[in-house]
């Protein structure tokens, strides 16, 4: 985020500015979407708090899905 501050503080062309926030977002998504696999993986093995985790899980995706 400060490597995009930056560039806009500087001036530098739209589309530039424009397309590192794109690859920002991209790398943002990579990283949850790692960190649903670590959750789905261990948290919900634990039968006796699958569906805790379940919900919890769900809400955070939807909340992912919803930007």
């Amino acid at each position: 985020m400060r490597g995009v501050s930056r560039m806009v503080e500087d001036e530098r062309y739209c589309i530039d500015v424009v397309t590192q926030i794109n690859a920002v977002r991209a790398a943002l998504h990579k990283i949850a979407l790692g960190l649903v696999d670590d959750h789905v993986r261990h948290c919900l093995k634990d039968p006796r708090r699958a569906d805790e985790h379940a919900d919890e899980l769900m809400d955070a995706v939807g909340r992912m899905l919803s930007r």
